[in-house]
């Protein structure tokens, strides 16, 4: 139901893209993915506030946006033919400004920045999020005053087994392993492992092999190689690697936004605002041992978010000061991204494919 409701009236994929209302977006488009260039052709826009992340269901094609606000909430929408319709009203998360969503069965999992928590949601059998929400508090602190004086939840996603659910915390320099409760939903603590402090990490990605996790750090360049033990739900830190952009000024500091991994696990992109690049890993001397191998433009200013096609021959990054999504083509031999193409997205945040 979710690929055929993914589909536009042409048979051409869907993309969702968020933007930042408060600062001049419009809320979330619909636009046309062509199957042969992956240009993107808009579609439709759909209100909603400060939609930071979006998530799209597989299982029942229901698309997620994060409120992005004080009080803190997700809004789910049914794509249709013309593009998104409101499924119900926006539920409040318990936090304050969710930054990431994702969906592990019928659970809505956020993790909300300035509260610096976790909220687990129940899904009804339609895709709509109920509540009251599940509040995992973080605690912590790191030694950046200015953005480390607590906890500060950027990510959370299911592992490839579904067993756990990671949460990637800026302010506490640590990503925490929680095991859902199979009654209630409730995030329960299970371990927290510990990275460099002061490094900020930031997103999370998964080799498609599922043994190995990519730390990416938002206050220092680089990405943390993680080994993932699904069966004992442990992560332990193996190795770093630099992703500061070949020949960028000293004076303009890098702030790594996203990280993804090529479908067919030989490369790892990260964006990198500030230096406006994005950074390619080559795999080739295994999942655990990435290798920098070069950087290009990311095709416009502050690239906040990344996302890859499921062949891996396209990326698209969200361009949120330039105001655009542009998308690429990937070398196939090397993993190079090549400019392509752009579509204007006022203050662009985040974009899913179908």
């Amino acid at each position: 139901m979710g690929g055929a409701d993914n589909r536009d009236r042409n048979g051409e994929r869907r993309a969702y893209i968020g933007s930042f209302t408060s600062a001049g977006g419009r809320g979330v488009t619909t636009a046309a993915v062509d199957p042969k260039t992956g240009a993107l052709t808009p579609l439709a826009v759909t209100a909603a506030e400060d939609p930071s992340y979006l998530a799209l269901s597989r299982a029942t094609g229901v698309l997620y946006a994060v409120n992005e606000t004080e009080r803190g909430a997700v809004a789910a929408f049914r794509p249709t033919a013309t593009g998104l319709a409101p499924l119900g009203a926006a539920v409040r998360v318990g936090g304050s400004g969710p930054t990431h969503l994702s969906v592990a069965g019928r659970r809505l999992f956020t993790a909300n920045y300035t509260s610096g928590s976790v909220s687990s949601l129940p899904l009804a059998a339609d895709g709509r999020p109920g509540g009251p929400a599940h509040v995992l508090p973080h605690r912590g602190s790191g030694p950046d005053g200015g953005r480390q004086e607590g906890p500060h939840a950027h990510q959370v996603l299911p592992d490839p087994t579904g067993r756990w659910v990671l949460s990637v915390d800026l302010g506490t320099d640590s990503v925490r392993v929680c095991a859902p409760d199979p009654a209630t939903g409730a995030l329960r603590p299970h371990a927290e492992t510990a990275l460099r402090a002061g490094t900020g990490p930031r997103h999370l990605a998964f080799h498609p092999e599922g043994a190995v996790a990519y730390v990416l750090h938002e206050l220092e360049p680089q990405v943390t190689v993680c080994r993932w033990n699904g069966a004992s739900g442990r992560l332990e830190p193996v190795g770093e690697v630099p992703v500061a952009s070949a020949g960028a000024s000293g004076a303009v500091r890098a702030y790594p936004s996203a990280i993804v991994a090529s479908p067919d696990g030989r490369f790892v992109w990260a964006a990198v605002r500030g230096a406006d690049t994005i950074v390619t890993l080559a795999l080739a001397d295994g999942p655990g041992t990435p290798r920098l191998t070069g950087a290009v433009g990311c095709g416009g200013a502050w690239p906040r978010d990344l996302a890859v096609d499921p062949s891996g021959t396209r990326l698209y990054a969200a361009n949120e000061r330039s105001g655009d999504v542009t998308w690429f083509d990937v070398d196939p031999l090397t993993g190079r991204p090549h400019r392509a193409g752009s579509l204007p997205v006022p203050a662009a945040t985040c974009v899913v494919l179908g």
